[in-house]
């Protein structure tokens, strides 16, 4: 595939959506917790398998989508998605030598930084979170990369 080749973004947008949806969803307190960052995972896998369909746009659109619909400071997650998506389109070709678990201690890596920069803009605004919970989706979301990455693959190779 060379520069000029189109690429097919509406699997792009399509997962990007989705993504947002599984995230939105009310569940459970204690279910909450132990949820992933669906939204984050699309960026890290998008700009990791295809750096030039979505660019840093797509990272920062979807975290201006999830500053939106979560009430919070805006800019706070497009900011923190734009960081992680920058990392892995930086580091995207290494990141797809590695064996996939090798890969889901990289995208923990992506997600801890991603948390990082929130925990940090929160405690800027005036909202510190202090509760050790706020680390949980980086280690779930390490943990379903390998399915995730698995269930992206077939929609991207498929279109």
């Amino acid at each position: 595939m060379s520069r000029t080749d189109p690429v097919a973004r509406w699997p792009l947008f399509a997962s990007g959506f989705a993504a947002l949806a599984l995230g939105l969803v009310p569940l459970p307190g204690w279910l909450d917790v132990l949820r992933p960052d669906f939204l984050a995972l699309t960026v890290l896998y998008w700009s990791i398998h295809v750096p030039r369909a979505g660019r840093l746009w797509f990272a920062w659109c979807a975290g201006l989508a999830l500053d939106a619909f979560r009430g919070v400071v805006l800019g706070q997650f497009a900011l923190a998605m734009t960081i992680i998506g920058a990392l892995a389109i930086y580091l995207h070709l290494r990141i797809r030598a590695y064996p996939i678990w090798h890969q889901a201690g990289t995208v923990f890596a992506a997600l801890f930084l991603y948390h990082l920069t929130l925990w940090i803009v929160d405690g800027w605004s005036g909202h510190p979170v202090t509760s050790s919970a706020r680390w949980i989706p980086a280690i779930t979301g390490a943990l379903i990369w390998p399915f995730l990455s698995a269930t992206l693959d077939k929609l991207h190779h498929r279109f």
